[in-house]
């Protein structure tokens, strides 16, 4: 993938917190300077060499027009996908989008239509609810298991409810899972073929976190699976790489979905940034390195939390992701103030106020999500510890 040239060691032990409070991204300007923000998914990293030199190029040429046909960036995901997973989409069956959620919705219009009912695994990321709704699709929950992972009688039973009256429907899988973490294993991905080609399911999938799988795990894209060839899925450098900022994503579709993905009107890409593309390719290209030591320094941030809460915060259980940047903490357990409601407040909301640490609200991930919230791993050791001894004194 190219030699890391630029930083040397871990990517999240670079900045200063006076560093990052000079940026203006979302993350660093929704709260007041006080609070530690481990919310969005922004990372707390410089940008990798080799991706500020394609950003610095190219507005040094005055390069800032329409992107292309998008041919590069899914030749970079194709040789990243080899080299990392073992498999590569064809060039061909690949459309550049503006990013993975636009994408999602023109993929889900190829495939369902208005009043279709589109099946989601809560708790899960928050716009899957907002896009589906916003686009008249129907939303039907099949909740994970305790262990957080898919359970095959709620996706069966959510699957008949779908497609009840010979409706369309559709399967939006988040793989890997936001915000719990969970990689899907290959028996998983084959069951939830066999289940969609049982009840005649269509499955779109946005795999923006593919890159961010930690040692010991397999990921597996859904269009390397035996089976998954009718599928559709999405995926950007976005994540990996920081990049929401400088917008691109790419639709793939397997080789049995070439001809819906055919269909998408070519205009469904043309708000994807050029800059953005250029920054995604180069990620993929050359990038890898970078993400090797970014991974390094996320697998020490996991397991430092999970020590930092077993003394400080005994009672939020809490499982390692298996991938992702994101890790969801069960704080049923925490003796949590109680409001008008004789309901136990939302955890997220007592870090904020009493805490000053920011995190995001289990309930925004609908059924499954109240008394959790989502925690941002990707920022320095330091400031992982200094968010759960805050969270810790907002309990005392």
């Amino acid at each position: 993938m190219g030699k890391y040239r630029g930083l040397v060691g871990n990517p999240l032990q670079t900045l200063s917190l006076a560093d990052l409070r000079r940026r203006t991204s979302e993350k660093w300007r929704r709260y007041p300077p006080d609070v530690l923000p481990l919310w969005v998914a922004e990372m707390d990293v410089p940008l990798a060499e080799p991706v500020a030199r394609a950003l610095t190029d190219a507005v040094a040429l005055g390069d800032t027009g329409y992107p292309p046909d998008g041919t590069d960036y899914a030749s970079a995901l194709a040789g990243f996908a080899r080299e990392r997973w073992g498999w590569a989409p064809k060039i061909e069956h690949t459309r550049l989008v503006p990013d993975v959620m636009l994408g999602v919705v023109e993929m889900l219009k190829l495939v369902t239509g208005y009043g279709d009912a589109v099946v989601i695994n809560p708790p899960v990321y928050p716009p899957f609810y907002d896009f589906l709704r916003g686009g008249d699709r129907r939303v039907v929950e099949a909740p994970l298991n305790a262990a957080y992972r898919l359970d095959p009688d709620a996706l069966a039973a959510a699957f008949a409810d779908a497609v009840a009256g010979g409706r369309r429907a559709a399967y939006l899988l988040c793989s890997p899972h936001n915000p719990t973490g969970t990689v899907h294993t290959a028996d998983e991905l084959a069951m939830v073929i066999e289940l969609s080609d049982r009840y005649g399911v269509r499955v779109v999938v946005d795999e923006i976190h593919a890159p961010l799988i930690y040692p010991g795990v397999t990921f597996r894209p859904y269009l390397s699976m035996p089976g998954g060839e009718r599928g559709l899925a999405l995926f950007s450098a976005s994540k990996a790489w920081n990049l929401a900022g400088v917008k691109a994503a790419l639709a793939v579709a397997g080789p049995a979905a070439a001809d819906d993905l055919a269909r998408m009107p070519k205009v469904a890409g043309d708000g994807a940034s050029h800059l953005g593309a250029l920054a995604h390719t180069a990620a993929l290209r050359y990038g890898g390195g970078w993400l090797d030591e970014l991974l390094a320094g996320l697998d020490q941030n996991r397991r430092l939390l999970g020590d930092l809460l077993a003394e400080h915060l005994p009672q939020v259980r809490y499982r390692p992701p298996e991938g992702t940047y994101l890790t969801w903490l069960d704080c049923r357990d925490l003796a949590l103030p109680v409001g008008d409601s004789s309901t136990p407040a939302d955890p997220a909301q007592v870090f904020l106020e009493r805490g000053r640490v920011a995190l995001v609200s289990g309930p925004l991930f609908g059924t499954g999500g109240a008394g959790h919230a989502r925690f941002n791993l990707a920022t320095s050791p330091e400031l992982v510890t200094e968010a759960v001894r805050r969270m810790a004194a907002a309990l005392r």
